[in-house]
């Protein structure tokens, strides 16, 4: 049953609950009294109640130790503290636990209504909080990363160990493996869920005017900027900020980007004044940061600030099993945007898919998902709705063999086989068993070729 209006009175005064109750009748509150403190949460565990109107000095139970059970329950009630015995340390300790309000008996009729009121309204904000909470766990979750095997398992567990902090995340993993998926996983499962969470792509927007997105302006401070305005970090404050292809920024900003994660302050761009700011930040990229250090494209300080927690994204062809919940997913999400009833896979094109390398990880996997859920005249999926480009991978590109030195010729063909081996496993993502099948050669065959090569590693 709703909430909405119902009080429970705990209470082991008959009188004063018989006169709280027909007060709060007159009122067109909804109430229930009971005498001690187990009666109430056995109560509040079988309904719901907005308000409680709960005294400290109960016969079984004490009020705080009923205030502190409160707090296990999904929806607790607002808890208004009753009591003859009015002290401050009580009322310090009741507020600890979580208390709204704190009455000394005895009080006014106008002066309990007025606490009842306001209890209501703040009770009615939380609930409003609570669902939007659930509404964003929901849309940007754990659920909607799917994954089985063990590299992304031990993505969920990071993200569940990182969520509730503040501290910086860097994603690492190539372009299409979900990072943004990711980090909106991380806010929703954060302190930080109502509020903002701000994306932007770092690569796609010129240097000259990324300054001015991420920091904001004053008027006059270039050229057209008629009136000033509001970074993004700046509407990302309270919440969270999400840095996509962090590599892609000039030294410049990078600079500026230091002081807002050492300090929690900028300016604008052109302004003079300090803006403090409480804005979470998670970064991403495709590129090796250290080489960028290395190489002098990116700064030491900033890349030690940024790697403290890293979380690495595994590319589609490191997890092949996670294919099929994928295509599942997308054709059940896919079909229902398209007004369609949910299309069955069959089995030979699930085949195709699972021995594609996948280049553009799981954004490519959604985008030939719907293009077979657009295109298919029935209710099954058939490899002839895929792209030419899964049904018929491009040859494999295998340097052509220098004969230009002295090498006898047994050399030159194992040079060669050996180039077309490390060709195929490239292609492969490392899938023994699948550059076997693509080399049309048994795989124990092609296991014993790499140890007559050498082969251990592969760089993808």
């Amino acid at each position: 049953m709703s909430a909405d209006r119902r009080v429970l009175i705990v209470d082991d005064e008959e009188i004063l609950r018989e006169v709280l109750y027909h007060l709060l009748d007159s009122e067109s509150w909804k109430a229930d009294a009971v005498e001690t403190g187990g009666e109430a949460l056995a109560r509040m565990r079988e309904k719901e109640y907005g308000v409680v109107l709960l005294d400290l000095m109960l016969p079984d139970i004490d009020g705080l130790d009923v205030l502190e059970e409160l707090r296990k329950l999904d929806s607790p009630p607002v808890a208004i503290m009753l009591t003859a015995y009015a002290s401050l340390d009580k009322a310090v300790q009741a507020t600890k636990l979580g208390a709204f309000d704190f009455l000394a008996k005895p009080f006014k009729n106008e002066e309990l209504l007025l606490a009842v009121k306001n209890a209501f309204e703040h009770y009615e904000l939380l609930e409003e909080n609570r669902s939007l909470k659930s509404t964003l766990r929901e849309r940007y979750g754990f659920g909607n990363i799917i994954g089985r095997g063990a590299a992304m398992r031990q993505v969920f567990d990071l993200i569940a160990q990182v969520a509730p902090s503040r501290s910086t995340v860097l994603l690492l993993g190539e372009s299409g493996t979900g990072k943004e998926l990711v980090a909106r996983a991380i806010h929703a499962a954060s302190g930080r869920a109502s509020a903002p969470f701000v994306a932007i792509n770092c690569g796609n927007i010129p240097t000259d005017l990324l300054e001015s997105e991420l920091f904001g302006h004053v008027r006059g401070a270039f050229t057209g900027a008629t009136n000033s305005k509001k970074g993004l970090f700046e509407a990302a404050d309270g919440g969270t900020i999400f840095l996509d292809e962090i590599g892609t920024l000039s030294l410049e900003i990078q600079a500026r980007l230091l002081r807002v994660i050492q300090e929690r302050e900028f300016r604008r761009l052109g302004g003079l004044e300090n803006i403090k700011v409480d804005a979470r930040i998670i970064a991403a990229t495709n590129t090796d940061l250290a080489l960028g250090v290395s190489q002098g494209t990116f700064r030491e300080d900033l890349y030690y600030r940024l790697n403290v927690i890293v979380i690495k994204l595994p590319a589609l062809r490191e997890r092949p099993e996670d294919i099929p919940p994928l295509a599942e997913h997308f054709i059940k999400k896919l079909s229902a945007e398209n007004q369609r009833e949910k299309l069955a896979l069959e089995h030979e094109a699930l085949k195709i898919l699972m021995d594609y390398s996948w280049p553009g990880n799981v954004r490519e996997l959604e985008n030939v998902m719907e293009r077979a859920v657009v295109l298919a005249p029935g209710d099954v999926i058939e490899s002839d709705l895929f792209p030419k480009n899964l049904l018929h991978p491009a040859p494999l590109e295998v340097a052509v063999p220098d004969i230009s030195e002295d090498m006898p010729l047994r050399d030159r063909v194992d040079n060669y086989e050996k180039e077309i081996i490390l060709a195929a496993l490239k292609r492969t993502g490392g899938n023994q068993k699948k550059a076997a099948d693509l080399l049309a050669v048994n795989p124990t065959t092609l296991s014993e070729k790499l140890k007559r090569f050498g082969i251990r590693e592969i760089k993808l």
